[in-house]
């Protein structure tokens, strides 16, 4: 019984040292919300630690926008990806088989979910949307949760037609969650929405996302700007990872995302966009709701 033992665990071994020579590197895609080179800087230590662990070159892309990563997912050029939930849908609608989401980040509460937020300079008199009649509202990304899907749903639902012109002003596209932080900041438009986990304090950013990110990079001073608008929670997106990915590859690389928390805080302070507890996993069923509201919103 022994040896059958031993021989099931040599056979095991041998098949993952297979499985792990069958990928020449790894390809980790970053979504946009900030500059290409911050992005970057905040995922240089998960990229060293996947080299190491996977022993295989290990690169990470920042496309200019959400669809590069998703197109690289969908065209076989990225093995892994944290997408937001309506991106993950856009993947799965196209096609159901390309990726898996394994894991999703936790808040400091326990929760996995965050708020679209809607904001403005607190010297423009603006503290609420009954106030943006007539004025420019910014979003980051069509393919972005909290930066277009989300409120493109909820606002008109409160009775604030979305439609250019009927009342806001306009409603127009800045490229990116800091895009949008930094055209309001400075004026160029008069509102615009971003993400955060709505936990924390105001004046930091609240704990983790875009406005955490911007505070952190010294982009912005909160106490210049006011909250005007909130989301009923968004299921947090997930990171996913290649279908087709060797199984061993994909059990390493869960497990590492999985443990950054508790073996590199700071290293996980970057990658997770502020402060929060860590990942647990995920499966496609928390979802479900996103993709129904996808599809609803392209037909």
């Amino acid at each position: 019984m022994k040896t059958i033992a031993l021989a099931a665990i040599a056979a095991a071994t041998l098949a993952s040292a297979a499985s792990a020579q069958e990928i020449a590197e790894f390809r980790i895609g970053l979504l946009g919300g900030e500059n290409a080179s911050d992005r970057m800087r905040s995922n240089e230590c998960l990229r060293e630690k996947t080299e190491a662990l996977l022993g295989v070159p290990t690169k990470l892309f920042a496309p200019a926008d959400y669809n590069g990563v998703i197109e690289g997912l969908l065209g076989g050029n990225l093995d892994m990806a944290w997408l937001g939930a309506s991106g993950y849908a856009k993947v799965y609608l196209t096609d159901p088989e390309a990726v898996e989401p394994v894991l999703v980040k936790v808040n400091t509460d326990g929760s996995y979910g965050y708020h679209s937020i809607g904001f403005a300079r607190a010297d423009s008199g603006i503290a609420s949307l009954d106030d943006m009649k007539g004025k420019t509202f910014g979003f980051g990304d069509p393919n972005s949760t909290s930066g277009y899907l989300i409120p493109s749903i909820e606002i008109p639902a409160a009775g604030y037609s979305m439609t250019p012109g009927e009342y806001f002003a306009d409603v127009v596209f800045t490229g990116g969650h800091e895009q949008t932080i930094v055209a309001v900041y400075n004026g160029d438009i008069e509102a615009g929405v971003t993400w955060a986990d709505g936990l924390g304090e105001w004046e930091d950013g609240y704990n983790s996302g875009a406005l955490r990110k911007a505070v952190d990079a010294g982009l912005v001073d909160m106490t210049e700007m006011v909250q005007i608008w909130m989301s009923k929670p968004i299921p947090e997106g997930p990171i996913v990872l290649a279908k087709g990915l060797p199984e061993d590859v994909k059990l390493k690389m869960t497990a590492l995302v999985a443990s950054l928390e508790s073996i590199d805080p700071e290293c996980a302070y970057g990658v997770m966009a502020g402060e929060a507890k860590g990942f647990m996993p995920i499966t496609h069923e928390a979802y479900l709701s996103i993709i129904d509201a996808r599809k609803t919103a392209s037909e």
